[in-house]
């Protein structure tokens, strides 16, 4: 977000134990505390949009839902994390029922990676899925295609009443750590600037093209997109 020209502030929803091969333990934070972290924020600084990510377990969902009701024009940018590349879990089954009942309906965009997408929209084949989702109240569903084949990675954006966008971006190889948290957050700062939808989405694929071409081999396990880099949109 800080690359892509906003600042971020931070609400710290789940304490990890990971790194660059698994996450090998998750614990959420105390509901009370992000609310009070959200308060705290928002009293003091203008929310321009809100990418969540590992949220915790479904009582922080609820906190959340609640300060969304008293800021409905904040863009919201939902990534549902449910597990790591490792395979490391990250969200209960409770946390998943919780967000699809109340949280995605919230969400301007939310932006489950395939093996998320067959989870939550309980079907294997991709618009059908996105579709299930649309009709339970999602405003779009950003249906990425990272974990696909071919030359170009395709992601396609389902809308309530459109037919499907779809984006190309040049498909690099290989697994990266956390490159759904990096197109979801540039996505959120591609907003927070005021950018439209479809312009957010083709920032953040060059952004997220741009930091994996620059990626990190820091750790024994997936190399890390260098979201440091200079950005120039």
């Amino acid at each position: 977000m800080t690359a892509l020209g906003c600042h971020p502030l931070p609400v710290l929803s789940c304490l990890t134990v990971q790194d660059t091969r698994n996450v090998y333990n998750a614990t959420a934070t105390d509901p009370d505390i992000v609310r009070q972290q959200l308060e705290c924020l928002a009293g003091d600084t203008p929310i321009h949009a809100i990418k969540t990510g590992a949220l915790g377990n479904a009582d922080v969902v609820d906190v959340l839902v609640d300060f969304l009701a008293n800021h409905p024009d904040i863009p919201l940018i939902t990534d549902p994390v449910i597990k790591a590349a490792g395979g490391g879990d990250l969200a209960d089954e409770a946390l998943i029922a919780r967000m699809k009942e109340r949280l995605f309906r919230h969400a301007e965009m939310i932006t489950p990676n395939s093996i998320e997408l067959a989870l939550l929209g309980e079907n294997e084949d991709p618009a059908q899925a996105a579709r299930k989702l649309l009709n339970a109240g999602c405003q779009s569903v950003l249906a990425t295609g990272g974990h696909g084949e071919g030359e170009d990675i395709i992601n396609t954006l389902y809308h309530q009443s459109e037919e499907p966008s779809h984006f190309y971006v040049e498909r690099v190889g290989g697994e990266y750590h956390g490159t759904g948290c990096t197109l979801a957050a540039s996505i959120a700062a591609g907003r927070a600037s005021g950018l439209s939808a479809g312009a957010a989405i083709d920032q953040a694929q060059d952004y997220v093209l741009r930091a994996i071409r620059h990626a990190l081999r820091v750790g024994k396990g997936q190399p890390v997109p260098d979201r440091g880099i200079p950005w120039q949109s």
